[in-house]
């Protein structure tokens, strides 16, 4: 393996524990009043990941044959989510925006314990040492499945974000511009 696919091993492992860590905290509901910026932050650098993986040639793992694992337990992940963005949870999603325009829901909940799930397989290979395979279940995975709903639920977490900052009743807005206009 080159070093330089080595380094991005280590860089994708590093962001891979990154993510679930703060997927873990939020979860938690230990600071609700961040979990939609928090999750926002993790949701963006997973795809900062995924992208560099994505603009790479394919990796080809060194063995065509990966033992049977026992996945992590990530209901609570999708459970602690859920409850927090109660309300919030479900929104509207296109099934595929290039081949349809068939409209079906997503969930944020199911969004990041998708990529919990796809992040934390990759890192049971690096941490085995196989970091061609965690290599290529990061990149095949993002570009099969977690990207779309990292994709995804960014984009609903940024408009989430915008209208809890940016919907204000219109004399709150007017008295700001007051103020802003005249100091």
């Amino acid at each position: 393996m080159s070093d330089d696919l080595r380094g991005l091993a280590d860089e994708s492992a590093a962001d891979a524990r990154a993510y679930l860590a703060t997927m873990t905290e939020v979860a938690s509901g230990s600071a609700p009043d961040a979990a939609i910026p928090m999750t926002l932050l993790a949701l963006s650098q997973a795809l900062v990941m995924g992208a560099r993986l994505g603009a790479i040639e394919d990796v080809v793992p060194e063995e065509r044959f990966e033992a049977d694992t026992v996945e992590p337990e990530l209901d609570p992940l999708r459970t602690g989510v859920a409850n927090l963005f109660e309300g919030l949870d479900e929104y509207a999603d296109v099934v595929d925006p290039v081949t349809s325009a068939e409209m079906t829901t997503g969930s944020l909940s199911n969004d990041v314990t998708v990529v919990a799930a796809a992040l934390a397989h990759g890192l049971r290979h690096y941490d085995e040492g196989r970091l061609s395979e965690a290599l290529w279940w990061w990149q095949f995975s993002y570009l099969s499945d977690w990207g779309e709903r990292a994709a995804s639920g960014l984009r609903v977490l940024q408009s989430l974000l915008g209208h809890i900052r940016l919907d204000a009743d219109d004399e709150s807005v007017a008295e700001a511009e007051f103020d802003a206009l005249h100091p």
